[in-house]
């Protein structure tokens, strides 16, 4: 499967034109097998309540028959259970949530897609990408800004994204690279899936792809590929008086310029552009705002969970600084404070083994350089938390603070650091 998969990227590479064939062939046994190792074991069953552990208990016998059923054409995509997760506002994202074979086909599907369209992705695309993640978005934000001289932004946020995605069109934009009708109709399989809903009923989409599932994302991405990245580079730079920058994420996206003309013409054309292709902007989280060096007016903006400000260093200079987003600060303080409240009960040793693996995670996405104070602020209102919810695990209080610190010198709970790194050419992070 590797090796096919490097043979399509590279001829995708190549030839920027070239439509390819016979890729339903490819989802063999072999391949499938290939690819069940890319599975989420700890991923939430779907409709039938079967998970990756039990379908592996009959391996063999479940691949064959998937495959015999793929290769006679009569695979036929089950029902998406459809769950709500919590976003921190009080509002909730649905998920859907595919059986485990569904999901392992769709990876099989996925790796294809993304050897070929990885070749025509925008350098400035960032989202559910191979060795790319968040970090690389704000490192790159951050060089741009800090010297490309530009002075406004232009915040942007797409209504219900993943739930108005146009399968005409989505198959329109595949059709471009692919020359393959039992593979576009596999996707489309998946893209009509029926969503067994929260209440029981089952609801048949005509738009959209339900976050979870495993191809979701680069369908996701392919769509913005198109409708976004291209128009932008395409249509939009040529047609600006001067400099213009573009940072997608997924369905998240920024965008610089240095003239307020430029940027007030691209936010004006914007709605039309997403509305041809059964998109909406939402008005309430987009704006245009002056931000440069020199603005009297302090402004900001956030982005991927960070808020970017100007400020100056210590010889007086301007430079471009990023520290956890106040909203999302205070969303993962309550996150691990209903987590704490819960797991309070457990052994201290369980306890501190999972908390700090937890605060590995944050310290490792927000730990850029600069952002210590928002680090150690975190860690702060995390000591307490833990002490009030320790104090609470009998009917009177058993920690004082002189006991609670031992305790956390004895399981020596993680601290802040800093865990992006120098480099000579993202100069931006040579600040301080």
């Amino acid at each position: 499967m590797r090796t096919s998969l490097q043979a399509i990227a590279k001829r995708a590479k190549e030839s920027k034109k070239y439509r390819f064939r016979n890729l339903y062939t490819m989802l063999s046994e072999a391949n499938l097998c290939d690819s069940w190792k890319f599975m989420n074991r700890k991923a939430a069953p779907g409709i039938d309540a079967q998970t990756v552990a039990d379908y592996e208990k009959n391996f063999r016998g479940n691949i064959s028959d998937l495959v015999m059923r793929l290769k006679a054409k009569r695979y036929k995509a089950r029902l998406v259970r459809r769950v709500l997760i919590p976003k921190g506002n009080g509002k909730t994202r649905p998920l859907g949530l595919p059986v485990v074979e569904d999901k392992l086909v769709q990876m099989a599907a996925a790796r294809i897609l993304s050897a070929i369209f990885e070749q025509d992705f925008s350098q400035n695309s960032y989202g559910y990408r191979p060795n790319l993640g968040a970090q690389d978005a704000v490192r790159d934000i951050t060089r741009e800004l800090q010297f490309g001289w530009y002075g406004y932004v232009a915040e942007a946020d797409i209504k219900g994204y993943f739930d108005n995605i146009n399968h005409d069109w989505l198959l329109q934009m595949l059709e471009q690279r692919i020359d393959d009708k039992a593979f576009l109709s596999l996707i489309r399989k998946w893209l009509k899936a029926g969503i067994l809903d929260t209440d029981g009923k089952t609801i048949h989409p005509g738009t959209g792809t339900p976050q979870g599932g495993v191809i979701s994302p680069v369908l996701a991405n392919i769509y913005l590929h198109f409708v976004l990245d291209i128009w932008f580079e395409r249509v939009v730079k040529p047609r600006c008086r001067g400099k213009a920058y573009i940072c997608r994420f997924a369905d998240d996206f920024i965008c610089a310029f240095e003239y307020p003309d430029d940027a007030e013409r691209f936010f004006a054309t914007l709605p039309t552009r997403l509305e041809k292709f059964g998109l909406n902007l939402a008005l309430d989280k987009s704006r245009i705002l002056p931000f440069n060096r020199h603005n009297v007016k302090r402004t900001s903006f956030d982005f991927l969970g960070f808020e970017f400000y100007w400020s100056k260093n210590r010889s007086g200079g301007h430079h471009l600084k990023r520290r956890t987003s106040r909203k999302k600060f205070h969303a993962s303080l309550k996150s691990f404070t209903d987590w704490i409240r819960k797991n309070r009960h457990q052994r201290l040793y369980s306890l501190f083994t999972d908390l700090n693996a937890k605060l590995r995670g944050y310290y490792n996405y927000y730990g850029v350089i600069g952002n210590i104070s928002s680090l150690s602020e975190f860690e702060y209102h995390m000591e307490r938390l833990l002490f009030k919810w320790l104090n609470r695990r009998s009917q009177r209080k058993s920690v004082t603070w002189e006991s609670f610190r031992k305790i956390l010198g004895y399981y020596k709970m993680v601290k802040p650091r800093i865990t992006e790194q120098w480099s000579s050419k993202g100069q931006s992070l040579l600040f301080t």
